[in-house]
């Protein structure tokens, strides 16, 4: 067993994929192409900005034909999908704006690593853009692929040329791992490459900022879900005293008090 820095920090993370051998083997396995990279950009961006937000790329490369992103996301946000949809599209864009026709030169693929999971429970979701015909036969016509991943729900039924990485990646956030349980040497490489022993003061200080920023953003969002499940115990405490329930009934249904009732019903 070995002590290495979680997979779930971003400065980590783009420690590790940014090799290009590691980010090509990474990318090789889960969409099947084979990049002709020699580097791996972070923090990438594109200016002028693109629509209204400004969207930054934890890993991009690209080579003449493919245009990748490689994103991670340990925070649960209600808006993920959406959010990486986002940022796939200004990828198009961007091709677009510079472009004599609609036709983007390089395909666009976008890989979302969620560490923490999120609702649906599932370990790879696709968005393919590929049209297809009514029997669901695609007609070749578009590349451009998006891929969320959940290492939190890899399983055995998870394909090998997935799971090898989706375990190592999962295994990683206790910041303990088994290097004997990986066969491939790109894996073991990360490893060492995280290993706690070379973590800089920097990448310590980029892990804490972005712990207190992922707690903030979690603290603001468990203060909404509490927020909207208030206002709505308060709307069906108006229906209940509109209907002439009692008031200390409807107290003891909803949690609420004489005096919060007495408001709801003035």
């Amino acid at each position: 067993m070995i002590k290495v820095a979680s997979l779930r920090y971003g400065v980590i993370f783009k420690k590790a994929f940014s090799k290009p051998h590691i980010f090509k083997a990474f990318v090789k396995d889960f969409l099947d192409i084979e990049l002709e990279i020699d580097k791996v950009e972070t923090e990438k961006s594109f200016s002028p900005v693109i629509g209204k937000v400004d969207s930054h790329f934890d890993l991009f490369a690209e080579d003449k034909k493919h245009r990748t992103i490689v994103d991670i996301q340990h925070a649960r946000n209600p808006d993920h999908y959406d959010r990486f949809l986002h940022y796939h599209c200004a990828a198009l864009l961007e091709q677009v704006a510079n472009s004599k026709d609609y036709a983007p030169e390089l395909n666009v693929f976008t890989i979302v690593v969620l560490t923490s999971g999120d609702k649906h429970g599932v370990d790879i979701a696709t968005i393919d853009f590929d049209p297809k015909d009514r029997h669901g036969k695609e007609l070749g016509e578009i590349s451009h692929k998006i891929l969320y991943l959940c290492p939190k729900y890899v399983s055995d039924d998870t394909p090998e040329r997935y799971n090898e990485w989706l375990r190592a990646i999962n295994d990683s956030l206790d910041e303990e791992v088994n290097e004997d349980d990986y066969q491939r040497q790109e894996i073991k490489e990360i490893f060492n490459l995280i290993q706690q022993d070379l973590t800089t003061p920097q990448e310590y200080a980029r892990m804490k900022d972005e712990y207190s920023a992922e707690v903030l953003r979690q603290d603001k969002y468990n203060e909404g879900l509490k927020k909207g499940k208030q206002e709505g115990i308060k709307e069906n405490a108006k229906k209940m005293l509109a209907k002439g329930l009692d008031v200390s009934l409807i107290a003891e249904i909803t949690g609420l008090s004489i005096d919060e009732l007495k408001i709801q019903s003035n």
